[in-house]
């Protein structure tokens, strides 16, 4: 008998709210908003997915996700915009 492992339902989104996986943003995600970010990092910290199943969906490297990660435990979700990368690096 094989034992699946229990999932959650939803964690807490970034704006407060409920994000389940049909919140997530699509898998064929080119454009990388904050919110998108932001939903993603929360899902994975929260447990709806795995870092492994969140790279895998969206064509990330472990790398990228751990950035973004980073990002927002050090500048909030400001941290996120790409635009701001450069400054924020410093």
């Amino acid at each position: 008998m094989e034992q699946s492992q229990a999932r959650i339902n939803y964690v807490i989104g970034p704006d407060g709210s409920p994000l389940t996986i049909a919140d997530l943003p699509p898998p064929n995600t080119r454009r990388w908003v904050i919110r998108r970010k932001a939903e993603v990092v929360a899902a994975v910290r929260g447990g709806l997915i795995t870092l492994e199943e969140a790279c895998e969906r969206y064509s990330l490297t472990t790398e990228e996700f751990i950035a973004w990660q980073r990002a927002i435990e050090r500048y909030g979700l400001p941290g996120l915009r790409a635009t701001r990368l450069q400054q924020y690096r410093q």
